[in-house]
């Protein structure tokens, strides 16, 4: 089946979120959701996870998912918001435990933070499927950006998160703790061997020089022959050489230290004080 795919594109992050639905129906997932946050002052907005539900409202949808292509590490997940307005399920990757073992380290979390994943709905293998409606999700297990990364396959379309951007932009970084540029490109042969009509829809995009619009839908084949990083047969050597030293040049993104401690809690904030308000932690020297 062939799903229908609405993009809501967030300047301030380069993300882009989805609402996939079924072709005929009203089922729906959203995927990738924002939750606007200015770091400066500490203040979150929910300007563009407003959006997303003025529009499944609009159109009478029924949210079954809210899924997450891995732990955001340049904003902050919106989906308990979306949730609670609109309904649908939380999924991410099982090996997030992996990232909430890490990350639960890096923010002194301690033994309160639970470390099982269990603040999702749902925690996806590799080879599971799920049903938005009629339409049927596979799920590919494609780490190197971090180790929790997916690939949610629904219908001809594949939504990659951070693993590929558009082909004139390239390849995710891997510099993350737990990612790893020769992972990376093992699962990018597994995004492409998909066939070469499958839609690909990236989770950010930062238009590549001498482009003047931004865009985020493309194919695998279109990938196959012009990523700049991966195409035309570029080997696994090239491309590791190529990844790590672009990625020592990269500074951490701006919103990593709060995106990390909100995403790995399905995109809840750290628990309350005795006087109901939120603080964020800042580990000096850990990233």
């Amino acid at each position: 089946m062939k799903p229908i795919v609405h993009a809501f594109f967030d300047e301030a992050t380069n993300t882009i979120s989805y609402v996939v639905r079924e072709p005929e129906g009203r089922a729906a997932a959203v995927i990738d959701s924002v939750l606007d946050f200015d770091y400066s002052s500490g203040r979150t907005d929910t300007r563009s996870a407003d959006a997303i539900i003025a529009f499944v409202k609009e159109n009478n949808l029924d949210v079954q998912w809210l899924l997450e292509s891995h732990v955001h590490a340049d904003h902050l997940s919106a989906a308990p918001y979306i949730q609670r307005e609109v309904g649908g399920k939380i999924g991410i990757g099982d090996n997030i435990r992996i990232v909430q073992d890490t990350f639960g380290k890096v923010f002194n979390e301690g033994t309160e933070f639970q470390r099982d994943g269990s603040q999702f709905d749902a925690l996806f293998a590799e080879g599971d499927s799920f049903h938005i409606g009629q339409l049927r999700g596979d799920v590919l297990h494609t780490p190197g950006h971090t180790p929790a990364c997916l690939t949610y396959v629904i219908g001809d379309a594949a939504f990659v998160g951070d693993t590929l951007f558009m082909p004139d932009f390239g390849t995710a970084r891997c510099d993350f703790p737990g990612g790893s540029s020769a992972t990376l490109f093992e699962s990018i042969q597994k995004i492409l061997s998909l066939p070469d009509e499958t839609r690909i829809f990236v989770g950010h995009d930062y238009k590549a020089p001498g482009r003047d619009d931004y865009a985020w839908e493309t194919t695998v084949g279109e990938q196959k022959a012009l990523n700049i990083h991966v195409g035309q047969g570029k080997s696994a050597e090239d491309f590791v050489a190529m990844r790590d030293a672009r990625d020592a040049t990269l500074a951490m993104p701006k919103l990593i230290i709060p995106s990390l401690q909100v995403n790995m809690r399905a995109g809840q904030m750290p628990p309350a004080d005795e006087k109901g308000d939120v603080f964020l932690k800042v580990p000096v020297n850990k990233l």
